[in-house]
């Protein structure tokens, strides 16, 4: 598990963060300040920061080279700034990597880890088990009942969100924001379509699903088959999964 400081002053977005990141596995700090982000940088020594540039006491890029002059703890710059000059400035400064918002915090999420991984901290996911699913997100790779399965890139990263959040209902909008990120939306064909493809390389129909269930106007959801005799619940109804709302 990560240890992550998330600085940013804006509280919904805040909350959002940690609740996201807190789903995928990270344990989360926040400070809503500059200062008090140094502080708990300082105090807590957290695996990764997540900073914020418009900060109300201290703009973030002094925050960052303050940072800099007492600690080396990677450092993700999150910032609605979308300059060219901004980035290199930050990124020479000291910031490991740079993300403008909006982003899907699925994207956040893979620079945290990949930035971890560059620089030897982070601790390898264990690999995702979902009835005789067994998907290794560090190689990428996927087998189904001691068989490989040729997914494509997105056919891999939707498997795997879904398997993240085994029994929930995931809405098409999450999807397309955090799969394909685009937090302002997009045509669910898209993921319909891709849903079709993965269920074929899992070897059941929309009619006849074993991983994934369709449920009528809310989205979907991948669960265990509660057989291997190919029934399963149609409308993905059952199972008492709990449900998020469009």
């Amino acid at each position: 598990m990560s240890h992550l400081l998330v600085v940013e002053d804006d509280p919904q977005l805040r909350s959002a963060l940690v609740r996201a990141l807190r789903d995928r596995g990270h344990a989360v700090a926040t400070a809503a300040t500059g200062m008090s982000g140094l502080d708990a940088a300082v105090t807590d020594r957290p695996d990764l920061i997540v900073l914020d540039l418009g900060l109300p006491d201290v703009d973030g890029a002094q925050v960052l080279r303050m940072l800099r002059a007492v600690s080396d703890v990677p450092i993700i710059v999150a910032t609605a700034r979308d300059e060219e000059g901004d980035m290199v400035a930050v990124l020479d400064d000291g910031a490991d990597d740079y993300i403008v918002k909006p982003f899907g915090a699925a994207q956040l999420d893979a620079r945290i880890k990949a930035v971890l991984r560059r620089l030897g901290t982070a601790e390898p996911e264990a690999p995702l088990r979902v009835g005789g699913l067994v998907l290794d997100t560090a190689a990428r790779e996927v087998v189904l009942d001691g068989a490989p399965l040729d997914l494509t890139p997105r056919e891999f990263d939707l498997l795997v969100y879904l398997a993240r959040r085994t029994g929930q209902v995931v809405s098409r909008r999450e999807l397309l924001a955090e799969v394909w990120q685009q937090p302002l939306g997009g045509a669910d064909k898209t993921v319909d379509v891709h849903l079709s493809w993965l269920r074929r390389k899992l070897g059941e129909t929309a009619q006849q699903p074993r991983y994934l269930h369709t449920v009528r106007t809310v989205g979907v959801k991948l669960a265990a088959p509660e057989s291997d005799d190919g029934s399963g619940d149609g409308d993905g109804s059952g199972g008492g999964a709990s449900r998020r709302p469009e």
